[in-house]
């Protein structure tokens, strides 16, 4: 019997729900909207209708991947981080939420920059904290690093996808390395590295673990290889007064505050997120 497609979603959170899906109200809509093609927009005009057998089997086959501890933004091929609309791939790491707050901080630094700001998202994977920053300072240009060609791939479809091509650039750089002469004079470096210790990647939950690149996971012994190597030579691709703003894990934070002192930033400050974890640490160059 044809079901509506308010059953097949109230049908998929139910199943989300009983395997302990945290979100599994948004992913239930989210895989419905993926099986029959709909915008959301779509999805809620047509609630009472019937679904044909083909969205169901598709719908039933993307639910079977979900449960199995597939992402669900892998699966739709899209997710939202700071109102912008982003197209995602195994390749790179899914935006989250708790990553707004670094984006936050990029925002409001470039716009005290002021006109024709220079910011540079290192390690941007699916680009999305520098497009979040170009999206909301107009004034702005953004360049997007990411040592993955197929991270930059999905950069530069996001880049269009966001109609941002006149001011924000893709370039392949690898953060544990010295920046190339023609990265410099910027006035914000947001970066959001890896930094789960090597030792902890096996206890991962098996949706991070199985499915999103380790290259954007694995943050060396400590977890602290990134910062190290970016505070330590990076800071000349920053022009005097300039920010550099990290993400950090949990627990991290006093740590990512000490390599900056260390590297001789200035007025380091740490910013906590939504659910009160110490999760940004930034420093400005005065030297």
């Amino acid at each position: 019997m044809a079901a509506t497609y308010n059953n097949l979603y109230l049908d998929t959170r139910r199943r989300l729900r009983q395997a302990g899906v945290e979100g599994a109200q948004l992913e239930a809509r989210e895989l419905v909207c993926c099986a029959a093609g709909k915008s959301r927009e779509q999805f809620y005009r047509d609630m009472a209708l019937y679904a044909s057998a083909q969205v169901e089997e598709k719908l039933e086959a993307l639910v079977e991947r979900r449960l199995a501890g597939e992402p669900v933004a892998y699966l739709i091929g899209e997710w939202e981080f700071y109102g912008l609309s982003l197209e995602v791939s195994r390749e790179v790491l899914i935006p989250r939420m708790d990553t707004e707050l670094l984006a936050e901080r990029a925002i409001l630094l470039a716009r005290s920059a002021g006109e024709g700001a220079r910011v540079l998202d290192l390690c941007a994977g699916s680009g999305c904290v520098g497009l979040a920053v170009a999206a909301n300072v107009p004034g702005c240009r953004v360049v997007l690093a990411d040592m993955s060609e197929a991270a930059l791939k999905v950069c530069k479809a996001n880049i269009r996808r966001c109609e941002l091509n006149s001011r924000v650039t893709c370039v392949r750089a690898d953060a544990l390395e010295p920046p190339a002469a023609a990265l410099w004079d910027f006035d914000v470096i947001a970066c959001n590295p890896p930094y789960i210790p090597t030792g902890d990647m096996a206890g991962l939950d098996v949706s991070v673990r199985d499915y999103e690149p380790r290259s954007a996971l694995d943050g060396g012994a400590d977890g602290l290889d990134f910062y190290r190597a970016i505070a330590g030579s990076w800071d000349k691709a920053l022009r005097l007064g300039g920010s550099l703003v990290f993400e950090v894990g949990i627990g991290q934070a006093p740590d990512v505050e000490q390599i900056l002192i260390r590297r001789g930033f200035e007025q380091i400050q740490t910013a906590q997120d939504t659910q009160g974890i110490w999760r940004v640490v930034e420093g400005v160059r005065n030297g």
